[in-house]
């Protein structure tokens, strides 16, 4: 609910897809048995004789209809294509009592929610995410969509605040009875909607988020993860500044969101810290508040430490990340700034660039998906739908990175089958193992894996905007 008490706006899909609108089951009327009249005994004990008889007649139906579900043993077989029928297994992990499709599920389609922003400073990544999972969406529904089934989403703003995340997350599931949710974007907001789709038992798939929230050991049955962890990025970033750059682990400072977006980055280059021997209490440690680009109180600590601070490993989004290397490159700082794959590297790029000469220089990005401009299978594919579905728009990271996350929610559908419900779609995704998408690596689940990928790209901001692929290690 907004401030006014209303719901969530819904936004607007950027391009129409090929969806077909929902239509109500209908309901089937119960078969009437037709009423037989019992002639009037005479006497009582007529009533009597007539009693005995019925009841008979009544056990010798029932033990016959009995005997024909058990496939006609001691009697008469049931028919042979009735009784293999029956004999048939369920699907996996669809319950023996299953009545109808599952909620969000109808005869003519499958109905996913998103929770992300569309509005305010951070607008950019929920538009992002959105974006390519509407393209994946698109060419299954064109190619007669999933068992016959098309594919919809219903993406909600929360603005990138938890305080609004409960309310839209009920929207989606108790309102808009979607079946699942997917691409959400945000840790913080994970926070709240994990524990939420827990207790509903609905399926959380490809959320923008590498925090710890969405990786517990053992993981959560219904919350399913495409990319690393921000630890493992953010490793990543350390062991690169350190064995490539040749920085030692004095020389490299923090500066992150203060939230649990920003926790988790910190925690993973700490941990690598701690690896190079490095006192967690030494480590220069600064941020800023989400949902805002108030940077100057970070940017003061780090001018403090002068030329001794050699990188700042980043976990922030782009606006925030951007007013923070232009103002410490203006305080005369010449430092290497590394940042995670969720900063939104095409938006970093553009205010970077925009800024002026000098300010792309250093800046690294890790990525989670291979650039958009690669002749990786994949990424030919997404190119060539992006310029049948969305005419102008141009190959991001994030929308690359949706799209495969939509890939693998529709591979899971698939296997799932046409009876799919919440527990044989995990099911499903666990199943899955070496899935080749075309990116270079494998996806693969179990039951005690629920992240698909752990591989992390390197990439340099070069001064035209563009991204060059490094070696990290």
């Amino acid at each position: 609910m907004n401030a006014n008490g209303n719901p969530p706006p819904a936004v607007p899909p950027r391009k129409p897809t090929l969806t077909t609108p929902v239509q109500a089951e209908p309901s089937r009327p119960r078969e009437k048995v037709p009423f037989q009249s019992v002639p009037q005994p005479q006497s009582s004990r007529a009533y009597l004789y007539a009693g005995i008889a019925i009841s008979v007649l009544v056990v010798v139906v029932i033990g016959a209809g009995v005997i024909r579900a058990m496939g006609g043993k001691g009697g008469e077989q049931a028919p042979k294509g009735e009784r293999a029928a029956s004999q048939t297994p369920l699907p996996l992990g669809m319950p023996a009592a299953a009545a109808g499709p599952a909620k969000g599920i109808t005869d003519t389609e499958i109905v996913f929610g998103m929770a992300s922003p569309f509005s305010g400073p951070n607008k950019e990544l929920g538009r992002g995410m959105k974006a390519g999972l509407e393209l994946a969406f698109a060419a299954a529904n064109e190619a007669g969509g999933i068992d016959g089934r098309k594919l919809r989403l219903v993406a909600l703003d929360d603005e990138y605040e938890p305080s609004k995340t409960s309310a839209v997350m009920k929207e989606l599931v108790e309102t808009r009875k979607v079946f699942a949710i997917v691409g959400n974007v945000g840790s913080p907001t994970a926070a709240v909607s994990v524990p939420y789709v827990n207790e509903k038992k609905i399926p959380f798939i490809g959320a923008l988020s590498g925090a710890p929230v969405l990786r517990r050991d053992p993981p959560d049955r219904y919350v399913f993860n495409y990319q690393p962890s921000y630890a493992e990025e953010t490793a990543a970033a350390v062991r690169y500044l350190v064995n490539v750059r040749r920085y030692r682990p004095s020389q490299i400072a923090v500066f992150a969101q203060q939230d649990d977006f920003g926790e988790a980055c910190w925690e993973g280059a700490v941990a690598q810290l701690r690896r190079y021997k490095r006192d967690p209490a030494q480590i220069l440690k600064t941020g800023y508040k989400r949902n805002t680009a108030e940077v100057e109180e970070a940017v003061a600590r780090i001018t403090e430490a002068g030329e001794e601070l050699r990188a700042v490993v980043m976990g922030a989004t782009y606006r925030a990340a951007a007013r923070f290397i232009v103002k410490v490159r203006d305080a005369g700082l010449k430092v290497t700034f590394t940042n995670v794959s969720p900063v939104d590297s095409d938006q970093l790029s553009e205010e970077l660039v925009g800024a002026g000469k000098g300010y792309a220089d250093d800046v690294v990005v890790t990525q989670i998906v291979p650039p958009p401009t690669s002749n990786a299978t994949a990424v030919i594919k997404y190119r060539h739908l992006l310029e049948k579905y969305m005419l102008g728009e141009k190959p991001e990271w994030l929308s690359l990175q949706s799209y495969i996350i939509g890939n693998i929610l529709i591979e899971g559908l698939r296997r799932a089958g046409r009876n799919v419900s919440a527990e044989s779609l995990v099911d499903a995704l666990e199943s899955i193992k070496g899935l080749d998408l075309g990116i270079g690596v494998p996806i693969a689940f179990g039951p005690s894996e629920h992240q698909g990928s752990h591989k992390v790209w390197g990439t340099m901001l070069q001064p035209d905007g563009t991204y060059k692929l490094i070696d990290l290690e």
